[in-house]
């Protein structure tokens, strides 16, 4: 079986495709990755939608990312010569718009309309897989722990940390098998914030600005003080929970901005660091992913905090390229939803039981 794995974050920037093949063991083997970034337009209208946003602008953009989302499709149709015909079908996370667990009912919206998709690919989607989380009871996020688990489980205990837009944290008992899982808190988006700011560029790159100022550690303290931080897993986070309105509200702020940089990335570090020291159970190694890997500053910060006896690697020193990871990871659970095979999120979501993730939306 083959699929297109199509992930796009809470970072906001675009859309990561993979072409997968499976092998024997049933684990995605990457043909090619193509990175689809979004326009400044499509952008700034994701960023400014919340709870309030008029359901006419909701519909536009869900048809807008369709678009972008099956343009991504057949640029890695081109740029890996792999036949449309020797596709299975789309495995389609969306973008989230809102994420709700708490909620009375839960809720959670992915845009990226998945019919449209298969109208324009002509290829079968797999979509919706955190609306039958929550049905299920579950938190809807994270979906990865599992494919982390089959992915990078070894005879060890090991945490998998994704930083995204937000961070999530996957705990791996010895044997490989997904013990918890859950969003540790704000990864790149406060940084990035920050990065736009007062750089104009879209983020701080390998965190060198951040690493110019002095983390304030009274502010930093501040920022821990936040109930989600002390909250049990299962949790899982909306990207507008720890956003540039929450950090302005926040009294104490440093006097100059590189200094704040620097205290964003040390509560990222810290947040993942303490997850990994309060639920992780000792493990021996830690394994980053996302677009946080690749800033050097936020690594060198998080290996110094988890400490000398802990290892920290990144999943490229493993095989698997971090920008990767997210896409595959959907590729994967798409074809356990093709082959009808439950997926056992009770551990990490919280959810009632095994379920068969997500709907098909035929080509």
């Amino acid at each position: 079986m083959r699929m297109i794995g199509l992930m796009s974050g809470t970072s906001l920037d675009g859309v990561d495709a993979v072409m997968a093949d499976f092998d024997a063991g049933g684990l995605p083997r990457s043909r090619g990755h193509i990175h689809q970034p979004y326009d400044d337009a499509l952008t700034t209208g994701l960023r400014d939608t919340d709870a309030t946003t008029p359901l006419a602008r909701l519909l536009q953009l869900d048809a807008r990312l369709a678009a972008v989302y099956a343009a991504a499709v057949e640029t890695l149709l081109g740029a890996t010569g792999q036949a449309r015909d020797s596709v299975s079908a789309i495995a389609l996370h969306g973008q989230t718009l809102w994420h709700a667990p708490r909620a009375d009912p839960p809720v959670t919206c992915q845009a990226g309309d998945p019919s449209r998709v298969a109208e324009a690919t002509g290829l079968p989607v797999v979509a919706d897989f955190r609306q039958r989380d929550l049905a299920a009871g579950g938190v809807g996020a994270p979906l990865a722990p599992v494919f982390h688990a089959a992915l990078f489980g070894t005879a060890h205990r090991r945490c998998v940390v994704n930083v995204g837009g937000v961070a999530n944290l996957s705990v791996l008992a010895g044997g490989g098998r997904a013990e918890r899982g859950f969003d540790t808190g704000p990864g790149n988006t406060l940084m990035d914030a920050g990065a736009r700011r007062h750089l104009g560029t879209a983020f701080d790159r390998d965190g060198a600005w951040a690493a110019s100022g002095q983390t304030d550690t009274r502010f930093l303290a501040r920022l821990l003080t936040d109930p989600y931080f002390q909250r049990p897993p299962p949790k899982s986070l909306d990207v507008a929970t720890f956003d540039e309105h929450w950090l302005d509200t926040q009294p104490g702020q440093p006097a100059r901005p590189v200094d704040r940089q620097a205290t964003l990335l040390a509560l990222t570090a810290e947040t993942i660091a303490d997850a990994v020291e309060r639920w992780g159970g000792n493990p021996r190694d830690v394994v980053i992913t996302g677009g946080g890997a690749a800033n050097t500053a936020l690594c060198r910060a998080l290996a110094e905090r988890l400490g000398d006896h802990r290892a920290l690697l990144t999943s490229d020193a493993l095989g698997v390229p971090a920008g990767q990871v997210e896409a595959l990871g959907f590729a994967w659970l798409g074809r356990a939803t093709l082959r009808g095979e439950p997926v056992d999120l009770t551990a990490i979501t919280g959810a009632r039981r095994p379920i068969v993730l997500g709907g098909i939306y035929p080509a």
